[in-house]
């Protein structure tokens, strides 16, 4: 069967409702497009939960902080479509920008608290254009499972709060990075790097996994912190916009992992802003004595997520 390419709310939404009528959860994993493995491997996870399957491809201005950037966005709706169709997804779903913001439109969602910091400070507007776009998805689809990549560290908080404060019902549930070889971060925005860019773009993770390590043993973050900036401009990074450490239930700023916690970057490569996090958990003892709450037993189950499958594409 042929996987659908549905452009309209209206199409959309008399699809999912004909799912409806022969029951079965509906997942959504929302995309901006150009698809690479990291895509693919939420779509193999949603399979694992729901019954219906649907990506969206929307590449949101909103999102955006100049006309340039989102110019330079890679859009391949052909190729993206023929990677999806053999995983057995059953739909494309591809509104365009009059669909999403039809005339008049003047609602913007802002989340506060977790979108503040981070890609928050840099990237102004930013979180309130996921916050905005995945709301409207959320509503239109009636999706009960919504999948994300852990890449997006700082997103995936930020619509996990929506979801909560908002009450929409539907289930967020996280996937680990899927990376390349040499250990960069799959991305749709690796395809802008040079030859020479992709050959220096490694050391983000190189730089952020050996600080991880030597965290744990530290009192201080600080010197160790700077010492990976100075590191990744040595490596041939144009600019480091933010090297933090932060609490990986909350994004509490940490000065040493007393907790879970995951120290997260976005540097500039040339033109190409690339973004990474890797995980540095706190020591056995610290784990040992701090209580666990309900929000952090739930953090860690959707950490863990791998999905049964659910059906055979």
């Amino acid at each position: 069967m042929t996987m659908p390419i549905i452009r309209t709310v209206e199409e959309m939404r008399n699809t999912v409702a004909r799912w409806r009528t022969i029951g079965g959860n509906v997942a959504i994993i929302p995309t901006m497009g150009a698809l690479h493995k990291g895509h693919l491997s939420l779509v193999r996870a949603a399979l694992g939960q729901a019954w219906w399957v649907m990506v969206t491809v929307f590449v949101n201005p909103k999102q955006f902080n100049s006309v340039e950037d989102l110019a330079a966005y890679p859009r391949t709706e052909e190729a993206d479509a023929a990677k999806l169709a053999p995983l057995g997804v059953d739909m494309l779903y591809v509104p365009g920008f009059e669909e999403m913001y039809p005339d008049g439109f003047a609602t913007a969602v802002s989340v506060g608290g977790v979108s503040e910091g981070l890609c928050g400070t840099h990237r102004p507007g930013h979180f309130d254009g996921v916050a905005t776009v995945a709301t409207k998805l959320f509503l239109q689809t009636g999706a009960n499972i919504a999948v994300f990549g852990e890449k997006d560290f700082q997103q995936m908080h930020v619509v996990r709060q929506l979801v909560r404060d908002l009450d929409i019902p539907i289930e967020i549930f996280a996937c680990p990075i899927i990376r390349e070889a040499d250990g960069l971060a799959m991305s749709s925005r690796n395809a802008l790097l040079s030859p020479n860019e992709r050959r220096i773009a490694p050391y983000l993770a190189d730089v952020l996994s050996e600080t991880a390590m030597r965290l744990q043993r530290c009192s201080s973050s600080q010197d160790l912190i700077e010492a990976a900036k100075h590191d990744l401009l040595a490596a041939g990074f144009s600019r480091v916009e933010y090297l933090e450490l932060r609490s990986e239930e909350d994004l509490a700023p940490l000065d040493r992992p007393d907790r879970a916690a995951r120290l997260l970057a976005a540097a500039w490569l040339g033109k190409t802003r690339l973004i990474d996090n890797v995980a540095v958990p706190a020591s056995s003892a610290e784990m040992n004595a701090a209580p666990k709450s309900s929000d952090e037993s739930d953090h860690r189950r959707h950490q863990s997520f791998q999905g049964t499958r659910a059906r055979t594409p």
